[in-house]
């Protein structure tokens, strides 16, 4: 099915003279963990802030710090059209699009239903890039902007029962790197940010959806194993990193002067790179398997 063009009304378009001076963001997924944080480090760092999630009631204590926030489902065209209009109506610009809305849905290849692959897909991947294809002709217009994409260290290395995650995160991985030179000549930034384990309800979702999946089949004792893995970033401060330290590193990306290209994020997140950078994948398949699978 064809997607609508981008929104590019003229109504939408203010005056010049009412167009905001202060630089615009928007944030995707703002009602908890990295999104939240980020949205009140963007407000503190001088941006007027957008924070948007379907979940609009967890955004109260933005809203007491002078964040914007509204309705939007990544999944649903016509919010996501809504949204860019309106922030475009309200103040003539937008500088910043940080896409932080994403989730894991964990379970093996086989037992997961198709329609959940695809709604991960439409979440993480498709809902990510329609936003982007909705902020670029304003961007381009203004000759300056900066998309920060929210991809995970998960888009560069693998684990059993995580292939559909996996799979919509080294997603992100080649489309970013792709529009990061598409869109520099109209001096557009496209960044990565690659957090490593990170203390959210993202690991409680994963970990759900990994029991829910894998009850009585033939995956439950690897499930088990991996459900204890994946549960340690919620119980060791020596594996994981608050949700706060991505959203310092968010606001470093949006505000830097020349941002890098990717920025890795949270405790071992670089060892875990290295490490799969430098050994060859069978070499990494049997650290993976001595991990997850004992």
């Amino acid at each position: 099915m064809t997607q609508p063009p981008p929104s590019q009304s003229p109504q939408s378009q203010p005056p010049e003279s009412q167009r905001s001076s202060t630089p615009v963001a928007l944030v995707t997924g703002g009602s908890s963990g990295i999104g939240e944080q980020t949205a009140s480090r963007l407000r503190k760092a001088g941006f007027e802030v957008y924070a948007v999630a379907r979940r609009v009631d967890r955004m109260a204590a933005l809203e007491g710090e002078g964040v914007t926030t509204f309705a939007m489902d990544v999944t649903d065209d016509a919010s996501m059209v809504a949204g860019v209009d309106r922030i475009i109506a309200e103040r003539g610009r937008l500088d910043v699009l940080v896409n932080n809305a994403g989730y894991g849905s964990y379970g093996a290849v086989e037992d997961v239903p198709i329609e959940e692959a695809r709604r991960q897909f439409e979440v993480n991947v498709f809902g990510l890039a329609r936003l982007t294809q909705l902020v670029t002709p304003h961007m381009r217009r203004q000759a300056s902007g900066r998309i920060i994409n929210i991809s995970s260290i998960g888009g560069k290395f693998y684990e059993p029962l995580g292939a559909w995650y996996h799979a919509t995160k080294f997603a992100v991985e080649g489309f970013s790197d792709s529009l990061r030179v598409e869109l520099s000549p109209f001096g557009i930034d496209v960044v990565l940010v690659e957090p490593g384990p990170i203390r959210t309800e993202w690991n409680e979702i994963s970990r759900e959806s990994l029991t829910e999946t894998s009850r009585g089949g033939a995956y439950e004792e690897m499930a088990g194993n991996v459900r204890q893995v994946l549960g340690r970033a919620d119980t060791s401060r020596l594996m994981s990193s608050p949700p706060s330290v991505v959203a310092r590193k968010i606001v470093k990306a949006a505000t830097a002067g020349n941002p890098r290209a990717r920025y890795p994020v949270g405790r071992n997140a670089g060892t875990i790179l290295r490490a799969r950078r430098l050994l060859p994948d069978r070499a990494f398949d049997a650290v993976v398997k001595r991990m997850y699978l004992p």
